[in-house]
Formats: C-alpha cells, structure tokens, sequence
C-alpha cells in the first residue's frame, strides 16, 4: 500500500484519538515492522517508548469520557491531533524514505479525523440518544485502524 495512503490513515486516526497515532507507530517501530532504526525517528523504536505513548493513550481514553473534556475542534485540541498525525505520518514516511510527504499526508488525515470523527461521533450518539457507546466504539475504531496501518 502506497506510504502516503498509510500515512493519511494514520492522520485520521490521530484525528480520531490523538496519542492512539504515535502509540501505533511506536508500536510498528518496535516491533520492526517500521524500519526507523537509522533516523531521526530511531527513537520511536526504543523498548521504552510504546509504553510512554501507550500510557499517554489511556490517558486520553479515560480524559475523552469525562463531561468538562474540551471538543476536539478547539484550536488547541485541533492543533494537537495536526501535530500528532503530522508527526506519525511523518515517521511512516521515514521507513519509506518520504518523511514531508509523510507529514503533510499525516496532517492532511488528521484534519479529515478530527472534523470526520466529530461530526459521526455527534450523529450516531443523537441517533441512540448516549453519547458512552459511540465513544467508546471510536475508540475501538482509532485502536483497531492504527495498528492495522502500522502492520501494513
């Protein structure tokens, strides 16, 4: 699959949960299936960053579930999800040697996920009249589309 499309997808994820991306893609560079290793993004790779990110991640979980947690669509929750997905495509597009294209692709995502993700989120929750399952199946979503991106 072309790098540009992962890291798009990735942005939308970052969109979607904005630590879940970075967490992925820790995740990807450590186990190998990111090659990352003579980069910038080396980092990424070491035995200890999955978990700082993945805790990050969990964190974000519990905080998104919580009534005063500000819409994603503020600038300053808007601008970390463009910084999130543009720096995990980014790292995406390290193993394959684009990491800009990755960039840009990544940001580009992650203004797709935010604005997407906000407006299904909104819809489906009117819908079924709870606001709970749906967040918790965008979880699920952004958990499920991260990890199958970085294995891609």
């Amino acid at each position: 699959m072309s790098t540009y499309i992962l890291a798009l997808m990735i942005g939308v994820v970052a969109g979607l949960r904005a630590m879940t991306a970075p967490a992925a893609v820790s995740i990807g560079a450590a186990a190998g299936w990111l090659p990352v290793a003579n980069s910038w993004a080396a980092f990424m790779g070491f035995r200890f960053t999955p978990y700082f990110f993945g805790l990050l991640a969990l964190v974000e979980y519990v905080t998104d579930q919580l009534p005063r947690t500000p819409s994603r669509k503020v600038p300053q929750q808007f601008g970390a999800r463009i910084v999130s997905g543009g720096f995990s495509g980014a790292v995406i597009g390290t193993a394959q040697g684009s990491p800009v294209g990755g960039a840009i692709a990544g940001a580009v995502g992650a203004v797709i996920g935010t604005l997407g993700g906000y407006e299904a989120r909104k819809r489906l929750a009117a819908m079924i009249g709870k606001d709970l399952p749906v967040a918790l199946l965008e979880d699920l979503v952004a958990i499920l589309l991260a990890l199958w991106v970085v294995s891609s």
